[in-house]
């Protein structure tokens, strides 16, 4: 039986990467040196990096640290380090949170056009 909520897929490329995150390449291409947590599987003939869900995971935690919560890289490394599962649920509440403020958004803007 097939999981609904299964990821299909395997791997994203660098662009994907960048595009759900909202940076640019050269900022993941940057982190990955800052961060040694982060490998991403490159091919051997055309370096191409490909980034696994849990090197998603992984780049939505060092996200919230460095551009949402303000963390110097040093400081988010240190976090990274000291208390990962802290870091990773602190990035999961971060997302329920915009999540929740965004439907709310909605429902305000479609209840606005019902007065």
């Amino acid at each position: 039986m097939l999981k609904k909520d299964k990821e299909l897929k395997l791997y994203y490329s660098i662009k994907e990467v960048a595009q759900q995150l909202g940076v640019n390449e050269s900022t993941l291409r940057y982190w990955e040196k800052e961060f040694p947590q982060l490998k991403p599987k490159t091919q051997a003939l055309n370096k191409v990096r490909q980034y696994t869900a849990e090197d998603m995971e992984l780049l939505k935690t060092i996200y919230n640290l460095v551009k949402v919560r303000g963390f110097k890289l040093a400081a988010a490394r240190k976090m990274l380090n000291e208390n990962r599962r802290g870091a990773d649920r602190s990035s999961e509440v971060l997302e329920t949170l915009i999540s929740v403020r965004s439907q709310l958004q909605e429902l305000k803007r479609q209840l606005g056009g019902m007065v």
